[in-house]
């Protein structure tokens, strides 16, 4: 038998549905430079993104949704597809890098809105690599034959660290990119032991810490009371690191996948790329080198909404994907350098 006919390695979890939120209307470059103070044709060519959500309003900063709402609403597209049923969910695991607060987790008022009592609950804090470790650990726990049927959220809410009042006209330029980056939005996915709904099988899941001695790419500050006041930047981001760094570790992520799966590199129907900002998307894109795989991308019409993104990129794979096809995401979370990354096949 050749390679091309040997049986695949037996999955351990099949995703079953998709759903995602995105809050609000998109808000072009033109109204966010507006707003800001900036220069709407900076924010073309450097990000490279044309739209965004956001949960707070631009103009007042009122809250509108909440992570949780963001996740729930996900959730719920996710759990009235066909072939599925909330009664058969057994635990449920949100990745996330912007609760809404520390206590109580933002994973249990998912749960409460969505009505689902007396399962396990589990929240990763996480950046972009949360909704891959979510999966991870989904489909082990799938696997261990314990758990049939699991609930899988990730999304963030960037919007919360972006004060739109204050004066944008000295701030340093790894500030700035920040509040042109980002959007905010939620995903969910059903995860089954056996092939249900869209009938997609995880063949592998790569999470691996690999930022040994390495200064963080992106930090995210967290204040209490007694440091409240503090001049700290809550959100910094070495835009240059991350520039530099995540392209290589993009194609080590493919080739180790690849390696993994035992895959060619010409049998992949579908790459789903990080998605960091329109223009590093298709820089990485270029480096990955894969001219027969098709792209599918999200973050240029979306924004980087963090552990969202993976769910949005899927559900556009979704409405493509044929039996038979293979698809290889990959995810660089740069704020400790984690290489993650995902197969799936459509059964």
């Amino acid at each position: 038998m050749s390679k091309d006919q040997e049986e695949p390695s037996t999955p351990t979890a099949y995703l079953a549905s998709i759903g995602t939120a995105l809050p609000g209307d998109p808000v072009d470059n033109a109204t966010l430079a507006k707003v800001l103070g900036v220069n709407e044709e900076w924010i073309e060519v450097f990000i490279g993104t044309k739209t965004r959500h956001f949960a707070r309003d631009l103009a007042t900063g009122e809250i509108r949704f909440s992570l949780a709402d963001l996740c729930a609403r996900a959730a719920e597209k996710a759990l009235a597809a066909p072939g599925v049923d909330p009664s058969d969910i057994d635990f449920i695991v949100l990745g996330t890098a912007t609760p809404d607060t520390l206590m109580p987790a933002t994973v249990n008022d998912v749960a409460d809105q969505l009505g689902l009592d007396q399962v396990p609950t589990f929240q990763l804090q996480s950046g972009c690599a949360g909704a891959v470790q979510a999966l991870s650990l989904a489909q082990t726990m799938i696997a261990s034959g314990q758990y049939r049927t699991g609930l899988v959220i990730g999304g963030d809410v960037c919007s919360k660290h972006l004060d739109v009042q204050r004066d944008l006209s000295d701030v340093a330029a790894s500030d700035l990119v920040n509040f042109v980056l980002f959007g905010d939005g939620a995903g969910a996915a059903v995860l089954t032991h056996q092939p249900v709904g869209a009938r997609v099988a995880v063949r592998h899941v790569l999470n691996r810490f690999t930022g040994l001695g390495r200064k963080p790419g992106q930090v995210i500050e967290w204040f209490g009371l007694a440091d409240r006041h503090d001049d700290r930047q809550a959100l910094t981001e070495d835009y240059k690191a991350i520039e530099e760094g995540v392209p290589v570790m993009a194609v080590e992520i493919l080739w180790e996948l690849l390696g993994e799966l035992d895959w060619d590199a010409d049998q992949l129907d579908y790459l789903l790329p990080p998605q960091l900002s329109g223009r590093m998307t298709r820089l990485i894109t270029e480096e990955l080198g894969l001219p027969t795989a098709r792209e599918v991308s999200c973050v240029a019409e979306t924004g980087n909404n963090g552990n969202a993104l993976p769910f949005l990129q899927i559900e556009k794979l979704l409405e493509q994907m044929a039996g038979g096809e293979k698809a290889l995401a990959v995810a660089v979370e740069s704020s400790k350098w984690i290489k993650a990354g995902f197969a799936l096949e459509k059964i």
